[in-house]
């Protein structure tokens, strides 16, 4: 059985349909609406939409009781699937109309026998079983006018049920239920023994006097009753209805029996539909009077549904992306066009500050080799030993100066002392004016003279 969240009713009258809304838990009543015929039903209270999986809801349609037959059997107790086996196999007996054009479903009465025990070495209990029989054509009739008004039914059920469910019967004696708007047709329960034994239709014979109809075909039933041996005594009459059908049966049954009839309020249309849904929630899917192949077709439109839905969401999602996208790409170009007339404004700018800058560091580097030509010269003409002769001193490149120059033939260790002091020169801060290396020291001697010569690489600052 289905874990239902709530379970709606329909009732479809002559003037309006109704729906009665009931919580599935306790069928206290949350809701009523009430339409006329040919509109639509609000799809927030009968649509099934994603919220039904996981808080489903069972849809009840009343069906129109002319096109219902209720029939009472009594058979062996036993589990529901053999009781519905021994239904099955009876129901030819049963069924006024072919069984092949009828829907059919069974309700067992609750705490109530059969009948006397069958005969045998061990008495066998009895169940008592209501037989309901519609025709199949009535039924999908029916079932159309409700999806033309967007009611997809889980279930059909029968109000006049539940009301014969709801008689107390504490006395042996006939049950009379006129049918809602059925005119003069009224369902007659017989309840001898604590056990209800029959169910009949009464309808008497349109336009003759209705208190004499009345007798005669209660009267029928009640030989009926004694051949088959359950009416033992005097039936006591018994009236369930009020306001307009009480005051037309009572008169013409107690002027057609000559007995006293006993008037029950029936129950209301509200109290009615709560028994319905709880019957209705509390029943196995087997006990149903919709065609099997409509619930099928009911399922799969609900699916097709979703899915649908699914796919609407899903592309509504997929176009809501795609718009921000696009407002998020437009937003930025906006933004770097924005950015590219700033650069465009600022080119002019920013070129003259490069050729500002390129000069500054032309200007910069020209005056750092001015200064470093003369710290060359400078650590020359200190570290020059007497007798030394400088030919030339060539400054080139920025960074390259070579140096040659003669000295007597004895004085070629003061040549080499002068390379190697020069080498390790110093500016007036401390740091090395040369980098290690350079050009070799070549002496050439020349008779009396020696021509000398040497290469050093200028330190600069990105030098390490």
């Amino acid at each position: 059985m289905a874990r239902w969240h709530c379970c709606n009713v329909l009732q479809v009258g002559a003037d309006a349909l109704r729906v009665w809304q009931f919580d599935a838990r306790s069928f206290a009543l949350g809701r009523e609406q009430a339409v006329h015929p040919g509109e639509p039903l609000p799809p927030a209270l009968v649509g099934k939409s994603w919220s039904s999986l996981w808080q489903p809801k069972l849809n009840v349609a009343w069906l129109p009781p002319e096109h219902v037959f209720i029939r009472v059997a009594h058979f062996p107790a036993s589990t529901p699937e053999e009781t519905f086996a021994m239904v099955e196999l009876q129901l030819e007996k049963l069924s006024p109309i072919p069984v092949t054009q009828a829907v059919w479903t069974l309700h067992v009465l609750p705490d109530s026998a059969g009948g006397p025990p069958r005969a045998g070495a061990e008495a066998t209990p009895m169940q008592t079983v209501i037989v309901t029989i519609v025709s199949r054509n009535a039924v999908e009739e029916f079932l159309g006018r409700l999806e033309g008004q967007g009611y997809m039914a889980d279930r059909l059920e029968v109000p006049a049920l539940d009301q014969l469910l709801a008689i107390v019967a504490r006395e042996n004696g006939a049950w009379i239920c006129p049918v809602p708007g059925g005119g003069n047709t009224a369902v007659v329960a017989w309840w001898y023994g604590g056990v209800l034994q029959n169910l009949a239709l009464l309808t008497p014979p349109a336009g003759a006097d209705l208190a004499a109809g009345l007798r005669d075909e209660l009267m029928q039933m009640a030989w009926a009753g004694e051949l088959e041996g359950w009416l033992t005594a005097p039936p006591a009459w018994h009236l369930v209805a009020a306001g307009a059908d009480a005051k037309h049966w009572e008169p013409a049954l107690r002027g057609g029996l000559e007995q006293p009839v006993e008037v029950i309020a029936p129950l209301s249309a509200v109290e009615l539909a709560a028994l319905t849904a709880r019957r209705a929630v509390q029943a196995g899917p087997r006990i149903n009077l919709l065609p099997a192949e409509f619930a099928a077709r009911y399922r799969q439109k609900f699916v097709d549904r979703l899915w649908m839905r699914g796919l609407l969401v899903t592309l509504g999602l997929y176009m809501a992306g795609l718009i921000v996208y696009f407002i998020a790409v437009s937003f930025l170009s906006y933004q770097t066009g924005g950015v590219q007339e700033q650069v465009a404004a600022m080119g002019q700018s920013y070129t003259n500050a490069i050729q500002i800058k390129a000069r500054y560091a032309v200007l910069k580097e020209r005056q750092e080799l001015t200064y470093a030509a003369l710290d060359c010269w400078e650590a020359t003409a200190e570290l020059m030993p007497e007798g030394l002769m400088l030919d030339t001193l060539n400054f080139s490149g920025g960074r390259k100066l070579a140096i040659n120059g003669t000295a007597p033939a004895e004085d070629v260790t003061s040549v080499i002392d002068f390379s190697a002091k020069l080498h390790k020169a110093a500016t007036k801060s401390g740091q090395p004016l040369f980098n290690p290396g350079g050009d070799p020291l070549q002496t050439r001697v020349n008779a009396d003279k020696v021509n000398w010569s040497f290469g050093l690489e200028l330190k600069q600052g990105d030098d390490e």
